[in-house]
């Protein structure tokens, strides 16, 4: 079962979230109402993705992001934004920080679950590594645990 943190102050967002990616994800969800909570739950016990509030009490949604990616425990965890600023810099602000997507309020619950699990499986995938490894004379099929000489015709 997926982990999912959600960091978010708000606390009928947070509630709302938690049920629908409960319910209809099969994730489990641990929550923080603030920035250096939610940090401290991320690093404690790395999720599989963290869903983050901007404008959190404290510590930022930003900051909080940029603590995550210089944290080598929680670094490559997917980060989805989640705030009412609408501002294309704020967008590119997150985003180039290292954030995955950016969903603004107000949102729809359907629509989160559905980035949430888009971005789970990119972040799978690119964990898995790639299909096939080729080297002069040699493949492997990393999908079949199979290798096999190039040359030959049989694997």
């Amino acid at each position: 079962m997926k982990r999912i943190l959600v960091i978010e102050d708000d606390p009928d967002i947070a509630l709302s979230l938690r049920l629908k990616l409960e319910r209809d994800g099969g994730f489990e969800v641990r929550t923080a109402a603030d920035g250096a909570a939610g940090l401290r739950m991320a690093v404690e016990r790395p999720p599989d993705l963290v869903l983050l509030d901007v404008n959190l009490p404290g510590m930022d949604g930003f900051e909080v992001c940029r603590h995550l990616r210089n944290d080598p425990a929680t670094a490559a965890t997917p980060v989805i934004m989640l705030t009412a600023r609408i501002d294309e810099s704020d967008r590119v602000a997150g985003l180039d920080l290292g954030a995955d997507d950016y969903i603004t309020k107000p949102f729809s619950p359907k629509e989160a679950l559905a980035r949430i699990r888009a971005v789970l499986r990119r972040s799978d995938r690119a964990a898995a590594g790639p299909e096939a490894l080729a080297v002069p004379r040699l493949r492997v099929a990393t999908s079949r645990s199979r290798a096999r000489n190039s040359t030959c015709s049989s694997s």
